[in-house]
């Protein structure tokens, strides 16, 4: 073999690995690179479109075993015999049995139509003046519902074991706003002298801040006139101590001689309690009082030989149930 035909071969040995070496390039990267398969070569389904078309209703070939839902526990259950009909109200139903029932013979009932009752003794005290000792008493209770109710009021000062001064309140109560009643009733007061019988009118709530309000207008026989203003405010000093200012005013339209009483602004009483309550429903208190007369009423009271004014030191308790 000569020099040139070695040479020839070699060329052609390089020139056939080198064609085969780029087809099996070729072929690998058309599989990576998304090449265009022959039209011949029919791509295999893959498994998850297969199991995409058995879940869109794709009709399961006839040895598929078949899937068994007898085992598998559902949410829920029966509903129990009393259920109310979810389709009663909205197809403009009412309904006429069971607990839910509507009507004269459902067995629940709002939060305004019970009846309630309370008794309040906001004071019960002893009263030390300069020269003597008193008892003073307000009692409230009231019975009905959250719109209309009966509401009793009593004060009074007991001296000598007997009750030496009093007004006792009857009234209908009904609400109307937020936290105001208007009132309506009779009040009956005893004395020195002879017995007053009044009409009362009247409102009592909370006013802005937190101050309770009492004011009534009274007409008696005889053309007498009367108007009571009171306010309080209990301040918390603590969850248990709590400082209660309380005034209170008394006027009249007409003298009143037999019952020492003027014509005008009566009487004006302040006073400041300090209590602890031991529960929201007892607690005993201890405090100072002023009280004043003036006018026609003050000029009555010195004829008898009292005083237009006193300091009073107070202790008592204070309860309801």
């Amino acid at each position: 073999m000569n020099k040139k035909t070695w040479t020839f071969g070699a060329v052609a040995l390089a020139a056939a690995a080198f064609s085969a070496t780029v087809q099996a390039q070729g072929m690998d990267h058309s599989a990576h690179q998304g090449m265009q398969a022959p039209a011949s070569a029919a791509p295999a389904p893959a498994a998850g479109a297969a199991d995409h078309a058995a879940h869109q209703g794709a009709s399961p070939s006839a040895d598929a075993p078949a899937m068994d839902h007898g085992d598998m526990q559902m949410q829920g259950g029966s509903a129990p015999a009393d259920a109310r009909d979810p389709h009663a109200y909205s197809s403009g139903n009412t309904l006429s049995s069971g607990p839910y029932a509507l009507g004269a013979t459902r067995s629940l009932h709002m939060g305004d139509e019970h009846n309630w009752g309370m008794f309040l003794a906001d004071r019960l005290e002893a009263v030390r003046t300069d020269d003597r000792t008193t008892g003073a008493y307000e009692l409230m209770a009231r019975f009905g519902r959250d719109y209309d109710r009966l509401v009793l009021k009593a004060e009074g000062e007991i001296a000598g074991g007997r009750i030496e001064e009093s007004r006792t309140e009857a009234l209908w109560s009904h609400a109307v706003a937020t936290f105001w009643d208007a009132q309506l009733g009779l009040r009956y007061d005893t004395g020195h002298g002879p017995g007053r019988a009044w009409a009362a009118f009247g409102i009592q709530g909370l006013a802005p801040y937190w101050f309770e309000t009492d004011a009534a207008f009274y007409v008696g026989e005889g053309g007498r006139t009367a108007l009571r203003l009171a306010a309080e405010y209990e301040l918390l000093l603590t969850q248990r101590w709590v400082l209660q200012p309380r005034i209170e005013a008394n006027f009249y339209g007409k003298n009143d001689p037999e019952n020492g009483i003027g014509k005008g602004l009566s009487s004006l009483t302040a006073g400041l309690r300090l209590r602890y309550e031991f529960s929201r429903q007892f607690a005993p208190y201890v405090g100072v009082e002023w009280a004043g007369t003036y006018g026609e009423t003050a000029r009555l009271r010195q004829a008898e030989g009292e005083g237009r004014d006193e300091t009073r030191f107070v202790a008592g308790l204070r309860l309801w149930f």
